[in-house]
């Protein structure tokens, strides 16, 4: 359990590494997850590379191009191992749009915790962007049933009120509609 910006987490981390060989196992860890960290190493050109296949089926599984991603080169602490570049890290973030790119160190915890706050925080605007285009759908929609009703069953006067005195619904705001409520904290599983 860790807190993001005033609110609870709790993270679910499901690595898939050595499990390519069990295709419908990562596929059904990327169906559920909501953000993805992938991760390769700088001393393994070939991670980058396999790297550029999980991505293509994280999109496709998640059937968006609007998916919680961090792309991170690990093991940055071993200069004198390392193939892959930093440059060569931020070109592959700019090539998926600029996806939030990390060099991490886990022996030194460099820029780790960061990483994951970052995919937590995409992760939470994913939430709550469509959870505003469901409710504001859910409003359109009861707006659309209420016109539909009041204009087979009432006439509005000059005044725009119904003959019975009252505002027709779609002008009148209940309290519930108007309260924000903060959205509550869910799993949030990493892959």
């Amino acid at each position: 359990m860790r807190e993001i910006d005033g609110r609870a987490c709790d993270l679910e981390i499901l690595d898939t590494a050595g499990v390519a060989q069990f295709t419908a196992m990562r596929e059904l860890y990327i169906k559920s997850g909501k953000g993805f960290l992938l991760v390769y190493s700088v001393t393994d050109e070939n991670s980058l590379q396999e790297l550029l296949a999980l991505r293509e089926q994280v999109l496709r599984i998640k059937d968006s191009e609007s998916v919680p991603m961090v792309l991170i080169g690990n093991k940055c602490d071993l200069d004198d191992d390392r193939v892959i570049s930093i440059d060569d890290g931020m070109n592959v973030s700019q090539q998926w749009g600029l996806v939030p790119f990390y060099e991490t160190s886990a022996m030194y915890k460099t820029n780790v915790d960061e990483a994951f706050i970052d995919v937590v925080r995409q992760v939470m605007r994913k939430e709550a962007q469509v959870s505003a285009e469901k409710k504001q759908q859910k409003e359109l929609q009861k707006q659309q049933a209420a016109e539909s009703s009041n204009a087979h069953s009432s006439k509005a006067n000059g005044n725009g009120q119904l003959e019975n005195g009252s505002l027709p619904h779609n002008q009148r705001r209940s309290q519930s509609d108007k309260s924000t409520s903060e959205p509550k904290s869910k799993c949030c599983v990493i892959v």
